[in-house]
């Protein structure tokens, strides 16, 4: 049995349905239940998917490898030094003697030279003979050597320096060799470069013993470089 339309009501009043069906919201929608308002279903993601919030690391997609953290990379471990070769510390020793004793030597050489050259022989009558000599050219010659011996100390000290600040003198770049501490492989200092020097009489003491003790030596080293705690390697 139907009724006339309620001329109050301007939406109208919904049609009823069947028997034993709820009845329907006249507005299309079911109001929310109180306290707990619904939610809508997720839409699907197309494409590209979504970043995480702010401050929530990233996970890869399938297939894609992760990027290290920030920082530096492990260093690998320094390799030991190569020790230089008993041969090729001989061969610097001979060009540093050359750089070093060249200047003295010559100066003497030129000595001797203008002495010999600046004496006469003189006979007297009853064949008594005698040497007479300039002594002017002696005195000449006399500066000579001294500035040649000046020379060769002025490099010696100055190989000595560069040994120790650098771990070279002439002999030793020549030969691709170098002077470092055994401790931390840095040079020893213009000091210890020093005492090292003086630590060479050790080494010539029991018949140059010392000099010869790097051919069996683990660490290659002669008394005076046991003494310094130093190693000659390879540069």
């Amino acid at each position: 049995m139907t009724y006339p339309p309620d001329p109050n009501n301007p939406y109208g009043q919904p049609q009823q349905g069947p028997y034993g069906a709820p009845p329907q919201n006249p507005y299309g929608q079911q109001p929310p239940m109180y306290g707990y308002p619904q939610q809508q279903p997720p839409a699907p993601n197309y494409g590209y998917p979504q970043q995480a919030g702010y401050g929530v690391p990233q996970q890869a997609g399938y297939g894609v490898p992760q990027q290290a953290g920030y920082g530096y990379a492990p260093m690998a471990p320094m390799a030991p030094p190569v020790l230089a070769s008993w041969g090729s510390r001989v061969g610097a020793s001979i060009v540093d003697f050359l750089v070093v004793g060249v200047p003295a030597l010559v100066g003497y050489i030129v000595l001797i030279a203008m002495a010999a050259g600046s004496t006469h022989q003189t006979c007297d009558s009853y064949g008594y003979c005698y040497s007479t000599t300039d002594s002017s050219a002696v005195g000449g010659g006399a500066m000579i050597m001294l500035l040649g011996f000046a020379i060769s100390l002025g490099l010696g000290i100055w190989q000595l320096v560069k040994e120790g600040s650098t771990g070279q003198t002439t002999g030793k770049k020549a030969l691709g060799i170098r002077l470092v501490r055994e401790q931390d492989g840095q040079p020893l200092g213009f000091g210890m470069a020093f005492v090292r020097r003086l630590a060479h009489f050790l080494d010539g003491a029991v018949c140059y013993l010392g000099y010869l003790w790097p051919l069996w030596d683990d660490k290659s080293q002669t008394f005076a470089d046991k003494v310094c705690n130093s190693l000659v390697i390879r540069a």
